[in-house]
């Protein structure tokens, strides 16, 4: 009987560590991948195709909310910094939630918004596919949405 109860206890010890563990490691991933949206957003802000290449993997498609289809790299690129020149105004995202399909691959949502020089926002959602590649997380594949009216 005391053996039993010394399995047991044993048993809670270790599970409760691993438990831990991927607490910690899901908290690291999160981080990264809320810095990595920030990196984007700054990217768009500024315009730095440096940075979104660093941060877009090679065979990114984006799906934008007029309907159009980027597809790789140069196609998105050469897109988000047209749309950024048509459509001046601060683009703020924020993470709403992150759901991990496995340790290298998750999905996030945000909102998105953008505040024009004009003063009015245009209210989006914008789904990103991430992928954890040589080290880092890159954005695979971006959804914009606009919300119809209720």
């Amino acid at each position: 009987m005391k053996n039993i109860l010394i399995l047991i206890l044993f048993n809670l010890a270790v599970t409760s560590l691993l438990l831990a563990q991927d607490t910690i490691t899901n908290s690291k991933k999160n981080k990264d991948i809320h810095s990595l949206i920030e990196k984007y957003s700054q990217a768009r802000e500024k315009r730095d195709t440096i940075l979104l290449k660093n941060i877009l993997t090679t065979d990114i498609d984006q799906l934008v909310s007029t309907g159009e289809w980027r597809n790789g790299i140069d196609s998105s690129v050469k897109g988000m910094l047209n749309s950024s020149a048509a459509s001046p105004g601060t683009r703020t995202l924020k993470v709403e939630k992150i759901r991990f399909l496995d340790s290298k691959s998750a999905i996030v949502d945000a909102r998105y918004e953008i505040q024009s020089t004009k003063g009015t926002a245009r209210k989006m959602w914008s789904t990103f596919i991430v992928v954890y590649k040589k080290d880092t997380w890159k954005i695979g594949a971006i959804r914009n949405m606009m919300p119809t009216e209720k």
